[in-house]
This record gives C-alpha cells, sequence and structure tokens, in this order.
C-alpha cells in the first residue's frame, strides 16, 4: 500500500495548462512572443497596476527592483529577517547593505516602529515581505516612505491576491515583486514580475531584463548598443501561456487556500499548546503558508521531535524561516545572532502545515489529529 505524503505545497496545473504550452511549444516564437506581453497586462490588470515586467524568476524580479531604484554601493536597504534570503540578497547583488528590522509579534510581518529606528542617510529603499500571503501595515509604511523620500519595493511573493484597504498587491507600492514558483498562488514553473505605476521603472525594469539593449534601426535593422549592464531575465512564451491559464483560476486557487486555513484555525484554536495566525485589521491573507507557533512550555517535546513525527507520518510539514542574518554566509559579513529577537523568537516556535488548493478536508483532519497527538495533546 503507498504510504501518504502530503507535501507543504504543491502547483495545479490541468490540460488547459498543458494545451497552451503546447501550442506555444509548436509556434514559431517559445520566447520573447506575444504571450510574454499578454500575460503581462493580464497580471497588471488583475492587480490593478499600471504595467507589469515578467522575469525568469523572483529573485531575479527583486534584483531588477533594486537597480530600478538606483540601489548602489553606499546604500541600505531596510527589509525583515523573517522571509527567504532573497530578499535581502538582491541587496548585496547592486552594492548595497541589508538592514534587518524586527517584526511584529502578531503578524510576523516587519514592524514600521522597528524600521524608523533603523532610517539614516544612507537609507535608498525598504522591502517588507508579505509573509504567508498577509499584507504588511501600508498605512504606516506608506507614510515612513513619504516622510524619509524612501522607496517601497514590496516583497509580495507570498502574496498574489491579496489585499490592504480593498488594494491589491501590486497596486499599494512603488514597485511589487512577484513569484511564480510552483508552489506559489499561480504557477510558470520558475517565473517572476515586478508591478509597477512609474513609467520610468518600467522602462528601466524593462531595459535592464534584456542585457540593457537598445535597438537603433535608424542604422540598420541588425544594429543595437548595450548602454546599461543589464541581465538576461527573460521569462519564455510558454511559461506564460501557462501562466495565463493559471491567472483565470486565481480567485478559486485563494478561496480554496483561505477555507483550507479557516479549517485549521477552527480545529486548532483551542489547542493551549499552539499559536494560530492572526489575519485582521485592513489586510486580507491568501495564505501562502499557514504557520504555527508551538507553546515550548506546553508540549511535551522538541519542535525538532514535532518535525520529525509529523514527518515520519507523511505530512510535509516546513520552518519559514530562519532570520537571514544567521545563515553562514551573512555571519561572514558581521550580522550577528541576537539582531532581532522578535523574528529570532518565532523561528525557535514556528511550525509550518501543508496549505495547497488541492487539500481535501480529510487532510486537514489528518493533519492535525497527528499534530495534536505530536504535541501531546489526545494522547
Amino acid at each position: 500500500m503507498k504510504s501518504r505524503i502530503i507535501p507543504y505545497g504543491r502547483q495545479w496545473i490541468d490540460r488547459k495548462e498543458i494545451a497552451a504550452a503546447v501550442e506555444v511549444l509548436k509556434s514559431d516564437l517559445i520566447t520573447q512572443g506575444p504571450k510574454v506581453g499578454e500575460f503581462e497586462r493580464k497580471l497588471a490588470e488583475y492587480c490593478g497596476a499600471k504595467y507589469a515586467v515578467a522575469v525568469c524568476n523572483g529573485t531575479a524580479a527583486l534584483h531588477l527592483a533594486c537597480l530600478a531604484a538606483g540601489v548602489k554601493a553606499g546604500d541600505e536597504v531596510i527589509t525583515t529577517p523573517n522571509t527567504f534570503a532573497a530578499s535581502a540578497n538582491a541587496v548585496l547583488y547592486c552594492g548595497g547593505r541589508p538592514v534587518f528590522a524586527d517584526i511584529d509579534r502578531n503578524t510576523f510581518n516587519i514592524a514600521p516602529a522597528e524600521i524608523e529606528k533603523k532610517i539614516n542617510k544612507k537609507t535608498k529603499a525598504i522591502i517588507p515581505v508579505d509573509f504567508a500571503g498577509q499584507p504588511c501595515n501600508y498605512d504606516e509604511l506608506l507614510a515612513l516612505a513619504a516622510k524619509y523620500g524612501l522607496i517601497i519595493i514590496e516583497d509580495a511573493c507570498h502574496a498574489l491576491g491579496a489585499s490592504y484597504r480593498g488594494r491589491k498587491a501590486g497596486s499599494i507600492s512603488d514597485m511589487t515583486v512577484f513569484s511564480f514558483h510552483p508552489v506559489k498562488h499561480i504557477t510558470t514553473g520558475e517565473g517572476g514580475a515586478i508591478l509597477t505605476d512609474n513609467k520610468k521603472f518600467y522602462e528601466k525594469l524593462k531595459h535592464l531584463r534584456h542585457h540593457g539593449i537598445i535597438q537603433k534601426h535608424d542604422k540598420g535593422g541588425w544594429y543595437y548598443e548595450i548602454t546599461d549592464l543589464g541581465y538576461n531575465y527573460r521569462i519564455t512564451d510558454f511559461q506564460c501561456a501557462i501562466g495565463l491559464e493559471q491567472l483565470k483560476k486565481l480567485d478559486f486557487f485563494i478561496a480554496r487556500r483561505r477555507h483550507l486555513a479557516h479549517l485549521y484555525t477552527e480545529a486548532l484554536e483551542g489547542a493551549e499548546e499552539l499559536t494560530v495566525p492572526h489575519e485582521g485589521g485592513p489586510a486580507e491573507a491568501v495564505y501562502h503558508l499557514y504557520a504555527v507557533q508551538l507553546n515550548l512550555k506546553k508540549v511535551k517535546k522538541t519542535r525538532r521531535e514535532v518535525f520529525d513525527y509529523m514527518r515520519k507520518k507523511g505530512i510535509g510539514v516546513h520552518v519559514h524561516y530562519i532570520p537571514v542574518y544567521r545563515h553562514p554566509y551573512y555571519q561572514k559579513l558581521g550580522y550577528r545572532k541576537g539582531l532581532c529577537p522578535n523574528a529570532e523568537a518565532f523561528y525557535e516556535r514556528a511550525l509550518t502545515l501543508p496549505i495547497y488548493p488541492r487539500m481535501k478536508k480529510g487532510d486537514v483532519s489528518y493533519i492535525v489529529s497527528n499534530l495534536l497527538k505530536a504535541v501531546g495533546r489526545n494522547l
């Protein structure tokens, strides 16, 4: 009998995505063709932004956004430690220095009051991360940016379709970055995008995506010039064909994720050994992740023991995230443990449960039952 395996995240691809990709693969243009522009237009329209630039992955999107913002050697960019390292790595790619501000203990997002403590003359931008699909406090972030003349590059790789005061992620910040990795809300295999209402940012992003090339047909149809150090961060037409089909399903995917999160919260709220995610105020979350916290004073096992127990039961729990500055590379750059106490406390207690649209109510029941056993409840 095949053992039960529930991954922490999984794509939903069906015959429509496959047919769309095959149609492009049979055509003359499989990259830099019409599907890229169509996907960009539909994505921007969905999010309420003027422009979208699709690229090969979310990390490339972050890098280009930092370049478009003018981040360079000597600049500082404030971000959260509770994220995948790409949010901070993009600053390093540009020669800047990431500065880490601690998180809010309820939302696990970067705390605006902690950001303000870190702002100085070197500060160029802020990269807030909408952790797990819950938008940050953009009332305060936008006020800070206006007060100090800073650019906001919103890392919404977890938050496609999320909203803040009725505005979708992608229409709030100076630039917003999305990822289309298979565990995200929609997928193109790998892929990413930057959305903006700023035409100058838009033109620079497009320019840098394609090697920094400018075509000059007045000098001949073959002639081009490289005017800036750009990158080959292009996405393919067949990926964007998949993305177009995925966009049609996005609202359904979000509804499924919110429903599954509700089932988790309803089943776990009374367990004193656990703290469930908080959602409230003007933000509507889309639950890329469902991260609980273990009350280690109540739990009869260590987090590692709970993690291992769940994995042995075929449940793909995970931990999001090791604070970025605690990775060996960042330690070599001079960052030290203890920099952001709230983020470190969250990391020590966090456990991510599986959540993705194809999950069923029975999967949630199986996960909850085993989690309660693992933490010493109902034994």
